[in-house]
């Protein structure tokens, strides 16, 4: 039996059948080279893929019993087929987030197995510098900087789930039941001593991002509310404000009608504006409070994170 460590690599992927082959080669080439010492599986989940993604990795895995693959029934989003595929990995340790379209590069592998050989639990990918608009880098470090300042943990700032943790860490996320994950946060709950280093996010290897608008906002949502209420106490100290100034605003204008003795000016303008503006205040709250509704509404269910169509080179015994 090798005594050799085993460093498991999570990949996710959606008709990626231009960049699978890539990613597997590039981190084939890794473990015959630098990480050479080191046994490795690597675990690709497909959301039922609509191109050959498929049967690229049926062709590499019947060829190469380091690569296992999961195919889910439908397209569950990348967190939940890539949570599901976490519970599967075996790993002294794991990249647990490594992207088909390799913008997160696959070499920051042999840096961070240094750092865990160092005692590191978790060793984390800081996005320094980004490949894409000005726009979008801009919009993605006010949301990080956002998440981090609400939530009740420290989830560091620029960082994905690009990142490389302890079996200790994996079995503690594999004990998590959670409908819909945050893995990034999750790790970062789970304690235990990190280090962040800085790589630049590279554009795509091949063809567009499977990503939607929506799907971004849907995210970054979820992101929000996962490990927090303050949004809920904010709206809460929003709302009393508001009543405390509506209240003087009263008092102001009874003074005024009755001691100074100016006649109440028609103010239908005002009240427009004020009906507008508290009836959108009074949505942004409800719609708040939904989406924290929501959240217990699908995790209470106990619904299956995903449905597996297929599991490729994993034994009987795994997971």
């Amino acid at each position: 039996m090798s005594t050799r460590k085993k460093i498991s690599i999570l990949t996710p992927c959606f008709n990626e059948q231009g960049n699978v082959r890539a990613a597997y080669e590039r981190i084939r080439a890794i473990f015959e080279n630098e990480l050479r010492d080191y046994d490795y599986e690597h675990v690709f989940c497909d959301n039922s893929s609509t191109d050959e993604t498929v049967s690229i990795l049926k062709d590499i895995a019947a060829q190469d019993k380091h690569i296992k693959a999961i195919v889910n029934a439908r397209n569950y989003g990348p967190f939940r087929s890539a949570f599901n595929g976490l519970r599967s990995l075996t790993g002294d340790a794991a990249l647990i987030y490594l992207a088909a379209d390799l913008q997160d590069p696959p070499e920051m592998l042999i840096d961070f197995v240094r750092k865990w050989e160092e005692g590191y639990k978790v060793i984390y990918g800081v996005r320094t510098k980004r490949m894409e608009s000005g726009l979008m880098t801009l919009a993605r470090r006010t949301y990080y900087r956002l998440v981090r300042n609400l939530s009740n943990i420290d989830i560091p700032e620029n960082v994905g789930e690009f990142q490389f943790i302890d079996a200790k860490v994996l079995e503690a996320l594999q004990q998590s039941d959670d409908y819909y994950p945050y893995i990034r946060g999750m790790i970062a709950n789970c304690g235990f001593k990190s280090i962040g280093i800085e790589y630049t996010w590279q554009r795509r290897n091949s063809g567009m991002s499977k990503n939607r608008f929506f799907d971004l906002i849907d995210q970054a949502i979820n992101g929000l509310i996962s490990f927090t209420i303050l949004p809920l106490r904010l709206c809460l100290l929003g709302g009393f404000a508001i009543s405390v100034l509506s209240l003087l605003y009263s008092g102001v204008q009874l003074f005024v009608n009755l001691f100074i003795g100016r006649p109440p000016v028609a103010g239908i303008p005002t009240l427009i504006v004020a009906l507008f503006f508290f009836s959108g205040l009074q949505l942004f709250f409800l719609g708040l409070l939904g989406e924290y509704i929501g959240a217990i509404h699908f995790q209470v269910r106990k619904r299956p994170l995903v449905v597996e169509l297929e599991r490729i080179n994993f034994d009987d015994g795994d997971t």
